[in-house]
């Protein structure tokens, strides 16, 4: 099949020379479906990146073909990619039944969490077909017989094949009987902070160590924020839309009421812990994955401060009014897939400062050797190292 895969793009995700939309997985996953003659509605795909699988399959003339992808840059790659190439016939799912329901061949481009692969398998033993097939793949290097494992305790057989173009395929066949409730997602409580977790969201249902060192530098549970916020929304007849949009108008003024945005918020910590520290704070919780979008509005709800949180599924942000922010939260990622690369980052920096109002602050945490804080200065304003670990260092932005 002569697909032309390399006219597909990462965008809206960082694009660089040395990333490319697609790699030997994707093509070894769209050779065995293929091969194996499966009706197009009667296959799933989950885990495609950019749209590689489910394009490839679409233009080989497989029409019905339903995608989870995680991502809503993924979503985004992907809608672009099929317009680009005149391409449709597929649908998009959450990770649920109505995306697995008959399906006989499900792909996957295996994820880097086991938890996120436990609860794949288990969706698709859950609700595929009887005799389904799962067939994962992945890059040989990121590859473990803990993959394995998890996979054997959906399904009674799997089998690894021989690797191809440095890239490796698993099958998996006969769906073991699942338990009554799914294994996803689990609950955890922290000092008075319940959080809530699906297979694919960031630390689980832990308090990863940046996201507390943040939470204790801010004083959540004390009046450093409250001082931060309270000063920052401005009163009279005549304050910005930005203003009002951040507190409550009264008699021609706006009474203090700061918009906090949790920036890639994975299971909802610093989101839910400044809504119940500060509950004047009108708080966005804001992520590009679903799964962890699902974790934080769980979080959220769990912690009963669901009319003060707003969670929204959306690539850094776009989403919110430019200069909308008070106050932004971020404890960036420093990957790529399973590459380091700084430049999921440098497009949460970007999306804060064009969010941020005017002297609005951001507060950063993030692995001190990555040494962020001269582009903080340069995409935000003036920056400040607010506290340093030996592994964490944070800052403190003013928007110029």
């Amino acid at each position: 099949m002569d697909f032309p895969y390399s006219r597909l793009r990462r965008w809206p995700d960082v694009e660089a020379d040395n990333l490319q939309a697609y790699d030997a997985t994707d093509l070894l996953l769209v050779e065995r479906a293929l091969s194996l003659g499966v009706d197009g509605r009667e296959i799933a795909v989950i885990g495609d990146e950019y749209g590689a699988i489910t394009l490839a399959l679409t233009s080989a003339g497989l029409d019905g073909i339903r995608v989870h992808q995680d991502l809503a840059t993924g979503r985004r790659a992907l809608a672009r990619n099929a317009a680009e190439l005149d391409l449709a016939g597929f649908s998009s799912h959450e990770l649920d039944a109505t995306l697995l329901d008959g399906a006989r061949l499900v792909l996957l481009q295996l994820p880097k969490a086991l938890s996120e692969l436990e609860e794949i398998a288990d969706a698709v033993a859950r609700w595929a077909a009887p005799d389904a097939v799962l067939v994962a793949g992945g890059r040989v290097k990121h590859m473990t017989i803990a993959q394995n494992e998890v996979l054997g305790r959906s399904f009674a057989q799997v089998q690894a094949e021989r690797a191809e173009r440095k890239s490796r395929l698993v099958a998996a066949s006969a769906p073991r009987p699942v338990p009554g409730e799914p294994p996803f997602p689990v609950t955890a409580r922290h000092d008075g902070l319940v959080l809530v977790a699906h297979g694919g969201a960031f630390a689980g249902a832990r308090l990863d160590i940046g996201t507390r060192v943040l939470l204790d530098v801010l004083g959540l549970a004390g009046s450093q924020l409250r001082k931060n916020t309270s000063a920052s929304a401005e009163s009279g007849p005549n304050a910005p839309e930005s203003a009002r949009s951040s507190g409550v108008v009264n008699d021609g003024h706006v009474s203090p009421a700061p918009a906090v945005v949790d920036l890639g918020c994975g299971t909802g910590a610093l989101a839910v812990s400044c809504a119940l520290a500060h509950p004047e704070s009108r708080v966005i919780a804001t992520d590009r994955s679903a799964a962890a979008v699902a974790s934080a509005r769980a979080t959220v709800a769990a912690n009963g401060v669901a009319e003060r949180v707003t969670v929204m599924h959306d690539d850094a942000g776009s989403e919110l009014a430019d200069a909308s922010a008070d106050i932004v939260l971020l404890n960036p990622p420093f990957h790529l897939g399973s590459s380091v690369h700084t430049g999921a980052a440098t497009r949460l920096f970007e999306a804060a400062a064009r969010i941020l109002r005017p002297g609005g602050e951001l507060f950063t945490v993030f692995n001190s050797s990555l040494g962020y804080r001269a582009e903080l200065t340069r995409l935000i304003g003036t920056t400040e190292q607010v506290h340093r670990t030996p592994k964490f260092t944070v800052t403190r932005s003013i928007r110029r």
